[in-house]
């Protein structure tokens, strides 16, 4: 899948997964929805795209998003940060692409047992149930598809690495 596709994939899934927060925040009592969007970093132009996406969903459905991130790919103490903030500022719906699928758990069973609503974006949880949905793509699939299309496209032309 072309990276330029990937990146609108992405957009559209965030802003899909952000009005069904929207929905589900409205069904818990509406006015004011808050919803926190935690991605792995804040530099990544992957998590950039993602940030527009549920920017713009959160505009065109007026709810307040609140963004954090941690600082490295690996950073799950800044991840769990950014999630105590956004629920302190009223998050009742958490989004987020754990750093450390393991290490995160903890903290999303104690917001679900708190009754916040956490689904993961782009990496799943260790174990995956840990969270209340997953949205992502299957990277094996996508890298069979990536071949085929290759193999496709060269035909009997030898690949050249430039």
């Amino acid at each position: 899948m072309p990276v330029r596709q990937r990146g609108r994939l992405t957009t559209l899934g965030v802003r899909v997964l952000t009005l069904l927060a929207v929905a589900a925040c409205s069904r818990a009592g509406g006015d004011g929805a808050v919803i926190g969007l935690v991605t792995k970093t804040e530099t990544n132009p992957f998590f950039v795209k993602m940030k527009d996406g549920a920017q713009q969903a959160a505009v065109s459905q007026a709810v307040t998003l609140l963004v954090g991130a941690g600082r490295s790919d690996s950073d799950n103490a800044g991840q769990v940060a950014a999630i105590e903030n956004q629920v302190a500022a009223g998050a009742r719906v958490i989004l987020i692409s754990p750093s450390d699928a393991k290490a995160i758990v903890p903290t999303i069973t104690k917001l679900r047992n708190d009754g916040i609503l956490v689904i993961a974006l782009d990496s799943p949880t260790d174990p995956v149930d840990a969270t209340d949905g997953f949205f992502g793509t299957d990277n094996y699939r996508a890298g069979e598809l990536i071949g085929a299309y290759a193999r496709a496209r060269l035909g009997n032309t030898p690949p050249k690495i430039v």
